[in-house]
Order: C-alpha cells, then sequence, then structure tokens
C-alpha cells in the first residue's frame, strides 16, 4: 500500500503503476515507507527543489536508504513529475570504483536530481563524479548524504524559508568583512581571514541551479584566505568518520591550524586522532583548510553525531581538503574533504558580534 503523503489524502489499497520510467530495475509499488518521512519528503520536493510537473527527475539511492528515496519518489508520483529512481546495489558493487554509467546517462538529460545514499569509505570520487555533471548542467541538486530517519524527522522539518532569510543577512555582513572570529567555552579559538577573491555561498535549502546544496540546509561558507588558532571539535568530524565515532562530546578532537594547514590533531580517543591525522594527509592539500562556514539552521537544538545535518548547526564548521573551487574560485584542490564540527560559538564578523553561546544576534 502507498502511505499518503499527508493526513488528507485517503490511502489506496490499490497499487499505483509505475509511472513513466519509475525505478530502475524494481517496481517501487512494493517499497513501503514510514509516513512520518511524508513531512521532509514534500519539503525536499516543493519548498528546497520547487520541482515541477513537467521537469524530469534522477533519483540515486541504495538498499539502506530506499526507504526514504520511496518517500521522496511518492511525492514526484503525486506532483506527476517524470523521474527515473537507482538503486546502487542494483547497479554495481559497494564501495563503488565510479559512478554507474546508467547514472550518469540520466543526469545527462534530468533538470533535478536527489541522491539520498549512506557514505561508504573511498566512494568520495563517486560522488565528485556525479557533481560534475551537476555542475556542468546547472542541476538542481539535493545532496542527501547519510540522511536517517533522526534527520527526516527534525533537519528536514525546518522552516527553510526562514532558514533562508537569516543566511542572506549573514552572508551579506561577511562578504564585506575581514575576518570571522569564533571562540567557545570549550577552548576553541581561531580566526579566518577573508579572501575576497573567493566567493561566499548561501545553501540555505532552497536550492539554485547555480549551486547544489545539501539537505537539509543551512549554511554559508567560502574558502578562506587564511585560518589560525584552535578548534575544540565537540561536535562530529565528517565523511566516513562520522558514522564510526559520531558525537564527540565526551573525546573531543583538539587541532591546531597555522597558515591554512592543520599541524596537530589530539584526542583521548587516539584510534579517532590516528584515523583523522591520516585522512587529513591523503593528498598534499588533505591538510589544508578549504572551508570556512557557518551553520544557520536555526531550527536544530543541538549536534546528532550525523555531518549531514550537524554542520547546519548554529555556529561555525570548517573543512580541511577540497575548497569547492567550482563554485568559491579556489584554484587549488584535493581528492578529500573532510568537516569538523563544534558546540555554542561566540562569533565576530569584523568586530560585530553575530552570534553569542550559539544563538544568533541577527533575526531572521
Amino acid at each position: 500500500m502507498k502511505i499518503p503523503a499527508d493526513k488528507s489524502r485517503a490511502p489506496s489499497t490499490t497499487p499505483t503503476q509505475t509511472p513513466r520510467q519509475g525505478w530502475g530495475t524494481r517496481s517501487h509499488n512494493t517499497i513501503s515507507f514510514d509516513p512520518e518521512y511524508a513531512v521532509g519528503a514534500r519539503n525536499a520536493v516543493q519548498v528546497c527543489l520547487r520541482i515541477q510537473p513537467n521537469e524530469k527527475v534522477c533519483v540515486i539511492t541504495d538498499e539502506a536508504t530506499i526507504e526514504i528515496a520511496a518517500a521522496i519518489v511518492h511525492e514526484l508520483d503525486e506532483l506527476g513529475s517524470p523521474y527515473r529512481a537507482w538503486v546502487l546495489e542494483d547497479l554495481a558493487p559497494r564501495p563503488l570504483k565510479d559512478l554507474p554509467a546508467e547514472i550518469l546517462q540520466d543526469l545527462e538529460t534530468s533538470r533535478v536530481s536527489i541522491f539520498a545514499v549512506q557514505a561508504q569509505r573511498n566512494e568520495l570520487r563517486t560522488r565528485m563524479q556525479m557533481t560534475d555533471v551537476v555542475n556542468r548542467r546547472k542541476i538542481r541538486h539535493a545532496h542527501m548524504v547519510n540522511i536517517n530517519r533522526q534527520i527526516m524527522l527534525e533537519g528536514m522539518r525546518a522552516d527553510f524559508q526562514k532558514v533562508d532569510r537569516l543566511s542572506a543577512k549573514v552572508v551579506a555582513m561577511v562578504r564585506k568583512a575581514e575576518r570571522v572570529r569564533a571562540k567557545t567555552a570549550a577552548g576553541t579559538d581561531l580566526t579566518a581571514e577573508l579572501n575576497h577573491n573567493y566567493h561566499w555561498l548561501k545553501t540555505s535549502g532552497i536550492i539554485t541551479p547555480e549551486k547544489w546544496g545539501n539537505l537539509p540546509g543551512g549554511e554559508i561558507f567560502t574558502t578562506p584566505g587564511e585560518v589560525n588558532g584552535t578548534f575544540v571539535i565537540d561536535g562530529v568530524v565528517g565523511d566516513y568518520l562520522c558514522a564510526k565515532f559520531g558525537s564527540l562530546r565526551e573525546t573531543p578532537l583538539i587541532i591546531h591550524m597555522k597558515k591554512n594547514r592543520l599541524t596537530e590533531a589530539h584526542s583521548d580517543n587516539r584510534e579517532l586522532e590516528d584515523d583523522f591525522w591520516k585522512y587529513t594527509h591523503t593528498d598534499e592539500n588533505s591538510d589544508r583548510v578549504g572551508e570556512f562556514a557557518i551553520g544557520t539552521n536555526i531550527d536544530l537544538k543541538d549536534v546528532i553525531g550525523q555531518i549531514l545535518q550537524d554542520e547546519k548547526y548554529p555556529g561555525v564548521h570548517i573543512a580541511f581538503g577540497n575548497p569547492y573551487g567550482a563554485h568559491t574560485g579556489a584554484e587549488w584542490d584535493s581528492s578529500t574533504h573532510i568537516d569538523v564540527v563544534g558546540r555554542k560559538f561566540n562569533i565576530w564578523v569584523d568586530d560585530e558580534q553575530i552570534m553569542q553561546d550559539g544563538k544568533f544576534l541577527v533575526e531572521a
């Protein structure tokens, strides 16, 4: 039985025929999903991506995330948009060495794409293959790596119009600034000198053809000119290390940066320390700060141990490695990208304080 998208729609006991192209090699009518996902799925389709009935959509998922993808596909069914939904394991063994050709070909003829998948080690390259097509064709792309039930019921239910208004105000401030300073009671004290040759991006959850975005959205970011100082990571670290270590509230990772390079990393959790150090020394720029960001999703109340949502938590986060130069204008590159997130920031843009103990002083 297909779950109705909202309570006003009566459930149907008759399976709907797979519309247009539907799911790659399987019938979507056999995939059930939690009705609690409907609000977040509708937010993604109608608010964040603003999909129109005449726009072709490419949906990419995996076995672990197929229920969430089914909820999104249901919203596409209700809208009447043509789509093709792909399950990675139907096409190639995981972890992927390359993004399957069938998906790349489908992206070439799509106006919108949705990537709802659980990250696996060494698959960043395949995601870059996907975003290369997205960037070139200016596809409105929702990146939902490691999306799960909690995120669907929390971050994906945010008021993204309100988040967008706040993000627009904050990004207007930092675009004129020379530096941003961030401090926390836990010991973070860092300064980012800004390079006006690099662009600030607003990824508030309202996705445009100019820049694909993560969902749930809620951040502004740039490639910094230079970051110096200490970051006490008592939130999370990204990529596959996030699933491995979760929330770092009890065993934070303390890192030091000088002239935009990671110089030290220490934690009582030696495995975390070693894994992070190894990851950030994969190539010549893996230890270089490629992203400086401010989370703006004010509907999030705390870090939950999932980078997809936690990097949108109000505060500063940075990432080592790939600077997304196609968007920021940075002229260097890296094969890796790992975010680090803390809690309860105080933030100053030049001399103006915009956040105190994790609460924005700027009105949405």
